[in-house]
């Protein structure tokens, strides 16, 4: 009953969006569209039994990630721009939803993993409901951007078993000339804040595959060192520095700003050091680091017992 009236709490919020901090405040069940552009429906490009994912969500079945059209962020380098950039897709009931869900355990997938969920959070739930109450029985993951709106996340409580936040930003700044993302340190940072007090601040593994917590994604972009130090400082200020922190390198500059005088290239080598090597002198152990697109665990990662 908790989680319906959660629910039903977060359906009301279509009437007067909030569900991100740009609080947009159009109501979108009478067709009036915010920043993300969807209306109060479930619009999904398409679901997939993802094997790309840190091991612990992979594992060796896939996760089973559902990607979300349209996004709270909109940054002008996003690698996934194709589904994230446009609120195109196909429109899917609770109850179709709920079904994709239970697919893709049949699948043998390690857990149900929404890509973007914010901007549709609450139809999402919905579905989450209905399938827990049809069999599904895998973890869910939050896999979301960051830019939350912490209260929102607070009602995410016992519903929500893995949250897989991005943390782009520790420089405001960037946050804003990237994203047009007001204050995004402070919101990524409450908004962790109340994901750790829901799932702790590591992960829980069985067979070596996620049931519970948190990792922190931080995708390093070109020549924008001291944004990632700064990432890392807040988090281990304000967080803790058992929080797992995925370091990823894949950053591919997309068309857009293919000829972007900061985010024209990619990465080299001699950037990833920095920062891991930074992020180990914080204290940071527990990370997942990747080398030509694959992860490997920095060596006093126990995957077993890995915080104990």
């Amino acid at each position: 009953m908790e989680s319906e009236d959660k629910i039903a709490r977060l359906k009301e919020i279509f009437k007067d969006c909030v569900l991100c901090p740009r609080k947009c405040h159009v109501d979108r069940t009478k067709g009036e569209l915010g920043y993300c552009r969807l209306p109060a429906k479930i619009v999904m490009d398409c679901a997939l039994a993802h094997n790309g994912e840190e091991p612990p969500l992979s594992g060796k079945k896939g996760a089973g990630t559902i990607f979300f059209s349209s996004c709270n962020l909109g940054c002008i380098y996003c690698q996934n721009y194709q589904i994230s950039h446009t609120a195109c897709g196909k429109e899917f009931t609770v109850n179709q939803m709920a079904n994709v869900m239970l697919d893709l355990q049949k699948c043998q997938c390690h857990n149900i993993e929404p890509v973007t969920p914010t901007p549709q959070t609450p139809l999402i739930m919905e579905a989450l409901l209905l399938a827990r109450g049809q069999g599904l029985t895998v973890p869910f993951v939050y896999n979301c951007g960051g830019y939350e709106n912490p209260a929102i996340i607070k009602m995410l409580r016992n519903m929500v078993d893995i949250y897989l936040p991005d943390f782009k930003y520790g420089l405001e700044e960037d946050g804003i000339v990237f994203s047009s993302a007001s204050q995004y340190p402070r919101f990524a940072l409450d908004s962790l804040k109340e994901m750790v007090s829901q799932v702790g601040d590591g992960i829980e593994l069985e067979n070596n595959v996620a049931r519970r917590g948190v990792i922190v994604r931080h995708l390093i972009l070109p020549g924008r060192m001291e944004n990632s130090k700064e990432a890392l400082r807040l988090i281990k200020k304000e967080i803790s520095t058992l929080v797992p922190i995925s370091l990823m390198s894949q950053y591919t500059p997309m068309d857009k700003v293919r000829h972007h005088p900061l985010l024209g290239r990619r990465i080299n080598k001699d950037e990833y050091k920095q920062i891991l090597d930074y992020a180990l002198k914080l204290g940071f152990k527990n990370l997942f680091v990747q080398e030509v697109n694959d992860y490997r665990l920095t060596p006093d990662f126990d995957r077993e017992n890995p915080f104990d």
